[in-house]
């Protein structure tokens, strides 16, 4: 066994986003990842449904646009070789969680591999929209969340995580997330949804 430690990272207190500019991206907040009955449950995650509940509470009220990613398999899908089998699609534990459930308006991101962007309509919507910033929420971190957030950087979306809306399956990989994204992608990581707000 090899133990490292995370470097130190940048952590804000507030941002303020124009929410005309800004998505709320919800990353794969579906029962098999958040409920403890499902085939891929990540303790932490249901410590984040009153944060992201929250966060987008203040998004709708501000208009501004959310998206939901949500992980989607099929049979013989090959991540089960890494996984097992989760989030296949039309089953209870594919479904995003009752507490989050996308309201009209709101646009689901089907997808079948971590990234968020890789062969879905998401970078295409943004643009649509006219939209600068991502914050990004859901979960697992150092997984979908990080690879959603390193797409979204690469296109030049400024991207924005607070560290009560994410959540991973150890420590580690939550701060090595946190400091990928602050580091590597110029990212801002906020200590709380409570530090994000949107402004016309």
């Amino acid at each position: 066994m090899t133990t490292v430690p995370v470097p130190e990272y940048e952590v804000k207190e507030k941002i303020t986003l124009k929410a005309r500019e800004t998505a709320v991206i919800v990353v794969d907040m579906q029962n098999d990842f958040v409920k403890p009955q499902g085939k891929l449950y990540v303790p932490t995650a249901e410590e984040t449904i009153e944060p992201i509940r929250k966060l987008l509470g203040k998004a709708r009220a501000h208009g501004v646009k959310i998206f939901y990613t949500q992980d989607t398999h099929y049979d013989g899908d090959p991540e089960f070789e890494i996984w097992g089998e989760h989030v296949k699609h039309g089953t209870w534990g594919w479904q995003i969680i009752d507490e989050l459930k996308p309201q009209d308006g709101d646009i689901v991101i089907v997808k079948t591999r971590y990234d968020g962007f890789y062969g879905t309509p998401l970078d295409d919507l943004l643009k649509v929209y006219g939209i600068k910033n991502t914050v990004i929420v859901g979960t697992v971190a150092n997984i979908c969340v990080l690879h959603t957030a390193a797409s979204a950087a690469l296109r030049w979306y400024k991207v924005v995580v607070p560290m009560d809306g994410v959540s991973a399956l150890t420590e580690f990989d939550y701060h090595a997330t946190l400091r990928q994204i602050s580091w590597l992608y110029k990212g801002v990581v906020v200590k709380s949804v409570d530090g994000i707000e949107f402004t016309s």
